[in-house]
């Protein structure tokens, strides 16, 4: 049986804040995205706080200035595919084939506006948008791209706040 002293060696200081920021981002997060959608969207509102959890699990990163920027590529990359994937389903239904055009002209897209390291997010974030349009039929297509935008806003806030609010020691690899 492995002590408390035991435990505590287990854990180095930065592996027990990192799993405490983790846990603040999910306290957080997860209830303000799940709020704020229901204000919208009721039966889409669950939906919204994972989405929000999930932005601000992506966004949470060991440093100060890598969750910066880490932030950073979540809003944009989600703006692309937002912006995509509610346009699309604003003239045509939801379909595999549609959603699978709908991701490539995403990673175009960022191509074009030169940032290709916004694609990985930008279609995640057109699938989600999708998928929940083909769950919720009656969910405005342009509603549910601003849905799912905010609430990876408030999750990406919410990992910034938290990694401003947890000082420890940064590290520059």
């Amino acid at each position: 049986m492995i002590d408390g002293a035991g435990v505590m060696k287990l854990f180095n200081k930065d592996g027990i804040i990192v799993a405490l920021q983790n846990a603040v981002v999910c306290l957080v997060a997860y209830p303000c995205g799940e709020y704020s959608t229901s204000l919208f969207h009721g039966e889409s509102a669950g939906m919204g706080g994972l989405w929000s959890l999930i932005s601000g699990l992506v966004v949470l990163q060991a440093t100060t200035r890598d969750t910066w920027k880490s932030a950073g590529l979540r809003v944009l990359g989600t703006f692309i595919g937002a912006v995509v994937s509610g346009a699309y389903l604003s003239f045509l239904p939801f379909g595999p084939a549609g959603m699978a055009v709908s991701l490539g002209v995403t990673i175009v897209l960022c191509q074009l506006l030169k940032v290709p390291e916004h694609g990985r997010l930008a279609v995640i974030t057109v699938a989600v948008i999708m998928v929940i349009s083909h769950l919720n039929p009656t969910l405005n297509p342009v509603m549910n791209a601003v849905l799912r935008f905010s609430e990876a806003c408030i999750g990406a806030a919410t990992a910034v706040a938290v990694v401003l609010l947890t000082p420890r020691f940064e590290t520059t690899s």
